[in-house]
């Protein structure tokens, strides 16, 4: 046994999946990772063509070539939707139970009785019978999360400059305690006043209503965040697996937020070059153990449907998951993936259900295909396999093929 590493390029799906038709209509034809390629035909991406992913995505660019010598494959989402919560639970091993889908609107009442019970300042806003959102102690709001599949989310956005992020913290906990929606996110960010969060306010289809969080400009500067998700069950996940058998586990980026672990080699943050740089750093200092890396700013970007700068931060991950490679031996297995789509070109700026790719490397392995997998989870169970310990809730190990 040596390093199992796992890192997320969020959102980076390769085509969408057969059932959208049905489920998701608004994403038919979504590619992410192709449709970047198309609007950047000069971006540079050795490492991860090399690793195999035009062969992930079907196809060739004049640049981009499929790669003889890849291990690849890719997975379809198990989870309903497309989302970042649901998908990292499923890529650790779990299945999360079906939650309530419904707009905050419908739980305004006992979220307010709730807070301010709890010792919150709380008042409505809105228009007329428009649906209305909560401004909480005159620095956040609480309301529909519009950037993923609506009625699936609540957002809480507070100005930090004012409020701490443990209050905010605090905050999302009594929202979490009353309601049954799949996530309540909690978060803040610097430099940002009540004013800016208001301005962005945003209703969709009349019955959903929240603060356009790209937008509020909640993103720019100190932002911190924890995602606070519906019944999931921590002991049947890959993390606490390993917890229970004491191999070491690091987590980096977004998922240090969403996925438990008793580890405290968690590195929190957005930055994708800093947290690439808290991986390498790990990975240097612990011979044996399971890594996750998420790479949150790919997602952001698809988010406010930029091309540009999703493929920027595309170029940045390939150079340092290229820095990374060296450091591993013949132990060692290197999995990059993603766990949806966000096609900034598909015409909505929210979640596409995509298959993702597996880009697999192993020092000295060459060829080998691991096919079109039916869940995110199989990485998990190729993880539980590769460090013989039970088996996580979900998945089958590709580790065989390997």
């Amino acid at each position: 046994m040596g390093r199992f590493i796992v890192i997320v390029l969020d959102s980076f799906g390769v085509g969408y999946m057969k059932d959208v038709k049905e489920v998701r209509p608004a994403d038919e034809g979504s590619n992410t990772a192709w449709h970047i390629i198309e609007q950047k035909p000069d971006m540079k991406l050795p490492t991860l063509t090399k690793l195999g992913l035009m062969n992930a995505i079907g196809t060739e660019s004049n640049q981009l070539k499929f790669s003889p010598s890849a291990n690849w494959g890719t997975a379809n989402l198990g989870h309903q939707g497309a989302d970042s919560f649901l998908g990292h639970q499923e890529i650790m091993g779990t299945t999360p139970p079906i939650p309530l889908n419904q707009p905050f609107s419908a739980m305004i009442d006992e979220v307010e009785e709730k807070l301010v019970k709890n010792g919150f300042q709380v008042r409505r806003v809105g228009e007329g019978n428009e649906p209305k959102i909560l401004v909480v102690n005159e620095c956040a709001t609480v309301g529909d999360n519009l950037e993923t599949d609506l009625g699936q989310v609540f957002n809480i956005s507070a100005c930090l400059d004012i409020m701490t992020f443990e209050e905010v913290v605090e905050l999302g906990k009594s929202v979490r305690e009353v309601v049954k929606v799949s996530r309540v996110i909690a978060f803040g960010g610097k430099e940002i006043t009540l004013e800016h969060l208001l301005a962005a306010r945003k209703v969709k289809e009349n019955k959903f209503a929240g603060v356009d969080a790209p937008e509020s400009g909640v993103y720019k500067k100190g932002y911190q965040v924890i995602h606070l998700g519906y019944g999931i069950d921590p002991e049947v996940q890959i993390p606490t697996i390993l917890d229970h058998a004491e191999i070491p586990v690091t987590l980096v980026g977004k998922v240090a937020d969403i996925v438990q672990t008793k580890s405290l080699a968690v590195f929190p943050g957005v930055d994708s070059d800093d947290l690439f740089d808290d991986l390498i750093g790990q990975v240097k200092k612990v011979e044996h153990g399971f890594f996750c890396l998420n790479i949150q700013e790919t997602d952001l970007a698809g988010h406010a449907e930029d091309v540009d700068r999703y493929a920027d931060r595309l170029e940045v991950s390939d150079k340092r998951i290229a820095e990374l490679i060296p450091l591993l031996n013949e132990k060692d297995i290197l999995i990059v993936t993603a766990d949806h789509g966000n096609d900034p070109t598909i015409g909505h700026s929210q979640h596409t259900r995509e298959r993702v790719p597996l880009l697999i490397y192993r020092k000295g392995l060459a060829e080998h295909k691991v096919g079109e997998r039916e869940n995110m989870s199989d990485t998990a169970a190729t993880a539980a396999e590769y460090f013989g310990v039970a088996m996580p809730q979900h998945g089958t190990s590709y580790l065989q093929l390997l």
